[in-house]
């Protein structure tokens, strides 16, 4: 499935945005007071430069000891993020995301301009009834291979242990 054909992902909130001049105080703000762990910094044209998270801002700046107030988000925000587009398959990126140790996903549109912003939560839970729905129908296609299997190693079972017990 693709990441725009979720119903959930049309009703997703805009994401947080800040510019790259931004201090890290004034972001920072803008986080918490929409209670974001993130914010994506982007150009005027609305292209995606880079994210600063929760983390960021405490390894980078209360840990540095920087001036939140004089510190700008450019400076410490992640710059190297991948962006996935609207049409990329949702299982793609919630196994890319696992195997590559990131959270957030921010999603582009052709014009590569920020669409929305998802996050690896969004992704298992979207996806769960889904891999539920395809086990479910796994073991029921091959249920009956399952049985041919086990009747043949409990006549196996019967041959090998059992009947050479009765013949001593």
């Amino acid at each position: 499935m693709q990441i725009k054909g979720r119903p959930e992902y049309k009703s997703k909130p805009s994401p947080l945005t800040c510019a790259p001049e931004t201090t890290v105080l004034a972001a920072a703000k803008l986080m918490a007071n929409k209670n974001y762990g993130s914010i994506v910094i982007v150009n005027d044209k609305n292209e995606v430069l880079g994210l600063m998270t929760e983390r960021d801002i405490f390894r980078r700046v209360v840990a540095e000891e920087l001036d939140p107030s004089i510190t700008v988000v450019s400076e410490i925000m992640t710059s190297e993020i991948r962006t996935a587009k609207e049409t990329d398959k949702l299982s793609d990126w919630l196994r890319i995301m696992s195997n590559e140790r990131f959270r957030r996903l921010p999603v582009v549109d052709s014009d590569n301009r920020l669409v929305s912003v998802m996050s690896q939560g969004d992704f298992v839970s979207y996806t769960w009834p889904q891999l539920v729905a395809q086990t479910k129908e796994k073991i029921s296609n091959n249920f009956q291979i399952f049985l041919i299997v086990s009747s043949i190693l409990v006549y196996t079972l019967i041959l090998l242990v059992i009947v050479p017990a009765f013949i001593r």
